[in-house]
């Protein structure tokens, strides 16, 4: 259960790496060597965290505590840092690195679908300038989403950073408030892409998953279908607490959480609490549902600071476990 302690933990935790710049790892084409430049350079903002990606679920992460938890301890500092940081100079600064040649692919769809849910939470507080400041960042990633997604014949079924449902879960959200257009495009794609899906045979997980390519894909259609979502997983999963689904149900081990890519695991099991804890009221047996999003959890939760591949991002994946 998230509590104002587990808010705190995951609080501090996330203050300790959100300006951190070493290590960092680059997702970047090199066009000549002027394009070479520190971190903070290339990234005004979202420079710490070890990555783009982590950088911007980890302010994601911190922006949600502060607003569900407003008495805890890490809110002065968290949104004093939101007034430092989640304003126009700085984002324009992050706008700027989008109009580099050869930017197309850059954090695509991973980093995009974040940086709207960043966006949609910031809009949670109009008291605040943020969300106008971050608006121009928003709209440029989903401009891009806009212009990706009718080219994207197959859909990308992975469980890592390329995975095209677990980016548009966060995209759909933010595209029903803030661009009807293109919740209209991520509706239409997702049922060319994902509609006529049949008794799914999942092979999970991979060794390097951080998230479930079966669940995700559900989750995302549960936000398409609404009330026609039963109809739909009936038919995709037909035994979801079946041998066939037994990989869905069984917590993934980490045998070494300092290799940043085998701590992915944490993450799926993490992943999946989440996505289970959203289908359990449009599944049969709900409560068979949860107890598997509760075993995933207790795997993952004491885990999320042994090292820093997982402390730079598990609390994200946890705090999103917890909310939903």
């Amino acid at each position: 259960m998230l509590d104002a302690a587990t808010a705190e933990r995951f609080a501090a935790l996330t203050l300790g790496h959100l300006t951190r710049e070493w290590p960092y790892k680059l997702d970047q084409v090199l066009n000549g060597p002027s394009d070479l430049a520190l971190p903070s350079a290339l990234h005004p903002i979202f420079h710490g965290s070890f990555d783009w990606h982590s950088c911007v679920h980890g302010w994601w992460q911190v922006m949600r505590l502060a607003r569900l938890f407003p008495a805890i301890d890490q809110t002065p500092a968290i949104e004093a840092l939101a007034d430092r940081m989640l304003v126009p100079q700085q984002v324009a600064g992050e706008v700027a690195y989008l109009d580099r040649p050869m930017t197309g692919g850059f954090e695509r769809p991973y980093g995009w679908g974040w940086l709207l849910a960043l966006h949609d939470e910031l809009a949670l507080r109009p008291d605040r300038p943020w969300a106008a400041a971050l608006e121009p960042l928003a709209r440029a990633f989903a401009a891009r989403f806009a212009a990706y997604l009718p080219k994207l014949l197959y859909p990308v079924r992975s469980g890592k950073h390329d995975s095209t449902a677990f980016a548009l879960i966060h995209a759909l959200r933010w595209a029903r408030t803030h661009d009807v257009a293109l919740a209209a495009l991520i509706e239409e794609r997702s049922g060319v892409w994902f509609g006529a899906d049949r008794a799914a045979r999942p092979w999970e997980p991979s060794g390097e998953d951080f998230v479930s390519a079966t669940l995700c894909e559900a989750v995302l259609m549960q936000d398409v279908l609404g009330p026609k979502f039963r109809p739909w997983f009936d038919a995709f999963l037909p035994d979801p607490y079946g041998a066939p689904t037994a990989c869905l149900r069984t917590p993934a081990i980490v045998t070494d959480r300092s290799d940043g890519r085998l701590a992915h695991l944490d993450g799926l099991n993490l992943a999946r609490a989440w996505c289970w804890q959203r289908l359990a009221d449009d599944l049969p047996e709900s409560a068979t549902a949860r107890a598997i999003a509760q075993a995933h959890l207790h795997a993952a939760l004491p885990h999320l600071a042994d090292d820093y591949m997982g402390e730079h991002w598990l609390a994200t994946f946890a705090l999103l476990a917890l909310t939903g």
